[in-house]
């Protein structure tokens, strides 16, 4: 039998090696998941006012609709709020997108949603950091076609002031808010309450500046966008001694990561996101984040929308349920010590099995 060249043999081989890469494009990438087949569906999103792109808050509730966007193959939609007047247009616009579902993000929401959500009960809706209440009969409210999804961020916080407690150098603690809502406060009190466990269980005498629980008063900004206000409040609270600061107040707590890093001094607890992970910039300055992982409440609340299991009521996020939880320490794992990581881990443990009570 006539052997064939090399070079016809090698021209053969390249030929089935370029049909295998061709079929293996037509089935998605190798080793991944093909794209999700689009379903007749729109999410939409109505941002607060510290922007979709905030490195934290409305940020991470969008990365739940970029999420099912790519896996379950919805359309999505956002508008972001400029001003609080915002709000209701912003959700009027998406009714008449035909959106399928809406979600608004944030506790100033709350009214604009509750109006929007019983003039049209066929639209469902999720809101986070709401739990809808009427004050004046003391009842609970319960739309069935709105979510609310809330998170004990105080459980992750009171994690994040045990171990700022444990490592801070000056014995004092910084914080602060945008507005003085409870879904901002929570965070607050959680961190004070960590860190007054840890004196009492080490006998420490670390001090909390910017917040009094008892008063549930302290330090804010007054709002979610201005990173002057963050920097100059930062450097106050450096200036009075404190050397781990957490700000709640979505993107102002840019200007206090400018702040310290301009120092040279100090560290941060980041919120509602790994800031590793969103402001990655600033990652050799937090020492670890509160997360509340509004992502995951979200996609749940899209998924279920669209497999027609949607139905209104309260959704807790805690760190049983991954709800909240304490990003890692990162660039700090080697100024935590072991001894104090592993506290944090029975604490958590602990706040779980309900042995510890986080209230302040």
């Amino acid at each position: 039998m006539k052997k064939r060249p090399w070079f016809v043999v090698l021209l053969l081989v390249l030929a089935l090696f370029v049909a295998a890469c061709a079929e293996e494009d037509d089935d998605g990438d190798a080793g991944g998941e093909p794209p999700a087949e689009q379903v007749d569906f729109k999410a939409c999103q109505v941002t607060d006012t510290g922007g979709i792109d905030d490195k934290s808050f409305n940020q991470t509730a969008y990365a739940g609709l970029q999420q099912a966007e790519e896996e379950l193959g919805v359309e999505t939609a956002f508008l972001e709020s400029q001003t609080p007047n915002d709000f209701e247009p912003n959700i009027n616009a998406l009714l008449e997108q035909e959106c399928d579902l809406i979600v608004t993000v944030g506790f100033l929401l709350g009214d604009a949603t509750a109006k929007a959500a019983e003039a049209n009960p066929d639209v469902n809706f999720a809101i986070v950091d709401v739990d809808f209440f009427d004050a004046e009969k003391g009842e609970d409210i319960t739309y069935e076609n709105v979510k609310e999804l809330t998170f004990k961020t105080d459980e992750a916080a009171f994690l994040a002031g045990y171990v700022a407690a444990g490592v801070s150098e000056t014995g004092k603690l910084g914080t602060y808010g945008g507005i003085n809502i409870p879904p901002v406060t929570i965070f607050m009190n959680g961190l004070e309450a960590g860190m007054n466990y840890y004196n009492e269980q080490k006998g420490g005498n670390v001090e909390l500046l910017g917040w009094d629980a008892k008063k549930q008063d302290g330090l804010f900004t007054g709002d979610f966008e201005n990173q002057d206000k963050g920097r100059n409040t930062t450097e106050s609270l450096l200036d009075d001694g404190a050397d781990i600061i957490m700000p709640v107040a979505g993107p102002v707590g840019l200007g206090s990561a400018a702040a310290v890093q301009d120092r040279g001094e100090g560290s941060l607890i980041w919120v509602d996101t790994d800031g590793c992970e969103s402001a990655s910039e600033f990652c050799d300055l937090f020492l670890t984040s509160v997360m509340k992982n509004m992502d995951v409440a979200v996609f749940t609340a899209i998924q279920e929308a669209v497999d027609e299991s949607f139905a209104g009521g309260l959704y807790i996020g805690t760190l049983e349920n991954e709800g909240v939880a304490l990003a890692p320490f990162h660039e700090f794992e080697s100024v935590v010590p072991a001894e104090l990581a592993t506290e944090v881990e029975e604490l958590k443990a602990g706040i779980i099995a309900g042995e510890i009570e986080v209230a302040p």
